[in-house]
């Protein structure tokens, strides 16, 4: 069902520049995927902090304005907890240990990536509800424009930001278009029965939980009609919470979701999903086991243990090419048969 890249991780760290030369980069992760001049291009999450001093450690936090405000302190100071290497707390105020920002790379063979040219590849923050970063954008083209649905965070909380383009050069952004606390936002690429349709994970606090759900809008921006179509199962692999990989796949029986789930242990794996062609809501078919778990040494040790986590492919007849972050850190891809996984589902056979 799945053939990982014999070259993985096909990019790292080491592969690409901080934006600053006193900062550096911890992790790349997470692309974004889309076609553009006839090359397949990934719009990657890249993680970066200031060089760290030796018993100290210091953060970064941007202002609206676009500076950089940088918070230091003592490494054994028991006021902070630091136990999680992506967040420290203080106070009950919880940081970020880096900030990231998007970044574009191109490829003509979807192996080897570089640095485009004409292009400005990096992607950076604006306005007050992303001064901790912007994280895992999703791609979508719709009515010929480039839809990116990313993370926002700042102290007012984690919600799905919204920028389009058509020619990577001029964007529009608009304002949060689902509120706090949500994230892992995608479009379906067309319209069902005259509205559009996009799946998000809200956060529940006390009731509820980390749930995959359905909402709809006339214009992309406005949403409403949101149902909850997903829950993490009790004692299975997608237990403590779940989330959208990308755009969901038109087929004939539905359409074919891949999304991530974790364990109390945030060990991060993939599963599918089909939903109802004429009404996504309903559910028809969902992994009882993963389709794609952490087993390389790249997915199992990193700067966050046994994750891979996708939200970008692009789908040429069966073969799914999906690009996926390992372990928080490095950058890699694998191919995938939509028909082996429906046959996963038990909705056909091809035997």
């Amino acid at each position: 069902m799945v053939k990982r890249f014999e070259r993985n991780p096909i990019i790292t760290k080491k592969d690409i520049l901080p934006s600053r030369e006193d900062w550096v980069i911890e992790c790349v992760m997470n692309p974004g995927v889309f076609r553009f001049q006839e090359k397949i291009w990934l719009l990657l999450r890249v993680a970066e902090r200031p060089k760290q001093k030796e018993g100290y450690i210091s953060l970064p936090i941007y202002t609206p304005d676009g500076q950089t405000k940088i918070i230091e302190f003592d490494e054994n100071d028991p006021t902070w907890d630091i136990s999680d290497p992506r967040k420290f707390e203080k106070d009950g105020v919880t940081y970020l240990s880096t900030i990231s920002h998007l970044r574009l790379m191109c490829s003509d063979d979807g192996f080897h990536f570089y640095k485009p040219e004409n292009i400005t590849d990096v992607i950076q923050s604006l306005g007050n509800y992303e001064t901790y970063g912007i994280e895992d954008c999703r791609v979508c083209v719709i009515n010929e424009e480039y839809h990116l649905t990313y993370t926002q965070v700042s102290e007012f909380g984690v919600g799905v930001g919204l920028r389009k383009t058509k020619n990577w050069i001029d964007f529009i952004q608009h304002d949060m278009i689902f509120l706090p606390h949500n994230k892992d936002c995608a479009f379906f690429e067309e319209k069902i029965n005259g509205l559009y349709y996009a799946i998000s994970r809200p956060s529940g606090v006390g009731f509820g939980g980390n749930f995959i759900w359905l909402s709809t809008s006339p214009d992309l921006i406005h949403w409403g009609n949101h149902k909850c179509i997903m829950e993490t199962r009790q004692g299975k692999w997608d237990h403590q919470r779940i989330g959208a990989g990308t755009s969901p796949i038109k087929t004939i029986h539905g359409w074919l979701e891949i999304y991530h789930g974790a364990d109390k242990n945030s060990r991060y794996c993939l599963g599918a999903v089909l939903l109802d062609l004429n009404n996504p809501s309903i559910v028809l078919a969902r992994s009882v086991e993963p389709i794609m778990e952490p087993t390389e040494q790249y997915e199992l040790e990193g700067f966050f243990n046994n994750v891979i986590f996708t939200n970008g492919h692009f789908v040429e007849g069966d073969t799914i090419t999906m690009y996926y972050g390992a372990s928080d850190e490095v950058i890699c891809g694998a191919t995938l048969s939509i028909n082996a996984i429906l046959e996963s589902l038990n909705i056909i056979s091809i035997g």
